[in-house]
């Protein structure tokens, strides 16, 4: 029973982003406003899911790697819905996008390559990226423009993919929630390594 709460709000998060394109595609009438609401909830559901598991004792790897698979389909879903109604941001600003988006892509290759499992570390440098990522978003969505913000979510994020992919190659073992590369050597160590409760447990 307890585990309803934390995954009825990570699977929230798809019909958010259905409900995202669904209305980038219509356009109706305060589209791009309710759609920056969307967003904003589906960030807040992002947050709390995690927080409540590991305050209820249920924060188990199976859910870890559900939420970060969900988080996956949820932004690529808000980014769909970003290129709907902002085309041209995405042609002018094409080279890194793909290289934003292939770091991404590398960081699952590294970890099926390895653990044959997924990505689910849920770095701190990974959740402040996210919040980039979401301000980033809204301002395109809102304004189909984004430039220092922009390129301060493609340094941010090829930054923290590095760290995630240092993270994957130092573990001798599948983890989730890994706070930082330095706890991944302790992990490596064979050392236990204490979590924020917030964050990661």
């Amino acid at each position: 029973m307890k585990t309803k709460i934390p995954i009825t709000l990570i699977y929230s998060r798809l019909i958010i982003g259905f409900l995202i394109i669904l209305l980038s595609i219509l356009q109706a009438g305060y589209h791009k406003e309710i759609i920056v609401a969307l967003l904003t909830v589906g960030l807040l559901t992002d947050i709390f899911d995690g927080i409540i598991a590991r305050k209820l004792r249920v924060s188990t790897q199976k859910l870890r790697r559900l939420d970060s698979s969900v988080d996956q389909v949820f932004f690529i879903s808000v980014v769909v819905s970003a290129y709907i109604l902002c085309p041209d941001f995405f042609k002018n600003n094409l080279l890194l996008l793909s290289v934003l988006i292939g770091s991404e892509l590398l960081t699952y290759v590294v970890s099926f390559i390895k653990f044959k499992k997924e990505v689910a570390t849920h770095s701190l440098g990974a959740k402040f990226w996210t919040l980039i990522l979401f301000a980033t978003l809204v301002q395109i969505i809102l304004q189909c423009e984004s430039k220092y913000l922009f390129l301060l979510c493609f340094w941010v994020g090829i930054l923290t993919r590095i760290e995630i992919i240092a993270i994957i190659l130092t573990l001798k073992n599948w983890t989730n929630d890994v706070p930082t590369i330095f706890h991944a050597i302790q992990l490596r160590k064979g050392k236990s390594i204490k979590r924020n409760r917030f964050f990661n447990g």
